[in-house]
């Protein structure tokens, strides 16, 4: 492959700049490094690699605020647009990236929080008390609810903080009867939807003919639903929204508190950099039809929550690193292995587990020949390798040369999935804001591996 010397060309050859694609940020240098925009600052990624090391994660907040920002500014100009009567909540999932390096710039920005543990509702808490937040931040408490977790939700409620219950079975709606504030319920829709993780039988929620027989409820608040995660076509998130819209209409007639309808996650992004539906026309048509059927069944206009965490979080962070050893293959698509010092199966474990396609960008060299590999991880494990399907297109490697690895959008869940398969150290994260570079969290040392398996020093 030729050599291509020029800015725009590369920018198309990787992808970059292109906001339908997240990559409006990101750029190729005259030397052929890759650098991310912040305003009026840039961060050379080859530079940053250079002074702390790799394998390194590189979180962006502006990138996160301006996403969160992005989000209701979209669904409140489109409510404005259409006279639609209700409003407008967004509630970031911690579960996604529970960072507080993630978590802070979203709050700040306007977002609302959902949890889903006991554990995450006790951060939640302590943030709280800390009268570092809003005091009016609401709380939506999803995920199975032992008494533990009932117990802290009633203690915040009873404290000041607006923390909402989502009854997510049977046995949750009996044990919180009692509960004498707003309550949500999870209804499991009879839809299927386009995406990978959509379930014939939902471990979650009453059934649609369950949760329609049930008695007058005071409190009942929110109607919530949950169609999977990374949804791949903008119609299937309109389609389920209608058919919540209609068990909605329903309730509403027989259950006069409740106005909301919590859309939960789903909004997916273009992992791959290719034709993928965008958040703008999606937000504009789901008003448009709630409007349109709120007057078919003559019932309020709900207010409107979405917990599209993904979307939010996933491009504000990039995984890099270093090419450390080069094994030719004989007879593939693969010319040979690139050999990374890190870990698919520890810090990128979605590449293992659901078999994700991530979009790789060279750090440096990025106009250099190019040549089909695979990638392995640094474990002992075979199955710690990215082949992207066929192959990844990556630099050639000179010799006495160093090679580096940008995978995109590495912001969502894997942080929380993280591994230490073979002990293999996570990677360092350090933030890029306003021009300054922050160390979030050091590389770990052998020592503070061992710590977590029990090995303490005596």
């Amino acid at each position: 492959m030729k050599k291509s010397n020029s800015k725009t060309n590369l920018k198309k050859r990787w992808k970059l700049g292109v906001s339908e694609w997240n990559t409006e940020n990101f750029h190729i240098d005259k030397d052929g490094d890759f650098v991310v925009s912040e305003n009026n600052h840039r961060y050379n990624l080859h530079d940053l690699i250079k002074k702390y090391g790799s394998p390194l994660e590189v979180v962006f907040p502006t990138i996160i605020r301006k996403r969160v920002r992005s989000l209701i500014e979209l669904f409140n100009a489109y409510i404005t647009i259409a006279g639609y009567k209700g409003k407008f909540s967004y509630h970031y999932p911690m579960k996604v990236n529970q960072n507080k390096e993630f978590v802070l710039p979203i709050v700040g920005a306007g977002a609302n929080l959902e949890v889903g543990s006991y554990n995450e509702l006790w951060l939640i808490k302590r943030l709280w008390e800390s009268e570092k937040v809003n005091p009016k931040l609401r709380v939506l408490c999803n995920g199975p609810k032992a008494e533990q977790y009932i117990g802290l939700i009633a203690e915040m409620r009873k404290k000041g903080l607006d923390v909402i219950p989502i009854v997510e079975d049977e046995g949750e709606l009996e044990q919180l009867s009692a509960y004498k504030w707003d309550i949500g319920i999870r209804v499991d829709l009879d839809v299927k939807a386009d995406t990978r993780w959509d379930k014939k039988n939902d471990r979650f929620g009453l059934l649609e003919s369950r949760i329609l027989d049930l008695p007058k409820t005071k409190n009942f608040k929110i109607l919530h639903y949950h169609i999977g995660s990374q949804i791949n076509s903008g119609k299937s998130i309109l389609t389920t929204a209608a058919r919540a819209f209609k068990i909605y209409a329903e309730l509403s007639r027989k259950h006069p508190h409740l106005d909301t309808i919590d859309m939960g996650g789903g909004l997916g992004i273009p992992y791959e950099k290719k034709k993928f539906y965008t958040a703008k026309p999606v937000i504009r048509q789901i008003i448009k039809l709630f409007k349109k059927l709120a007057e078919k069944e003559k019932v309020k206009e709900p207010n409107i929550i979405v917990e599209w965490g993904r979307y939010v979080a996933a491009p504000a962070q990039v995984t890099l690193y270093k090419v450390i050893a080069e094994k030719p293959i004989p007879h593939a698509s693969a010319k040979a292995w690139y050999v990374i010092d890190g870990s698919f199966m520890n810090d990128l474990l979605d590449t293992w587990a659901i078999h994700q396609k991530w979009h790789v960008v060279p750090v440096n060299n990025a106009g250099a020949a190019l040549t089909p590999v695979w990638l392995a991880g640094s474990s002992c494990d075979s199955d710690d390798k990215y082949t992207a399907g066929n192959y990844v297109l990556a630099p050639k490697i000179k010799a006495h040369d160093h090679q580096f690895l940008a995978f995109l959008d590495s912001g969502a869940y894997q942080d929380a999935l993280a591994s230490h398969h073979c002990l293999l150290s996570s990677p360092a994260k350090i933030l890029a804001e306003d021009g300054q570079i922050t160390i979030a969290r050091k590389r770990e040392t052998p020592d503070m591996v061992g710590k977590l398996f029990g090995w303490t020093n005596n």
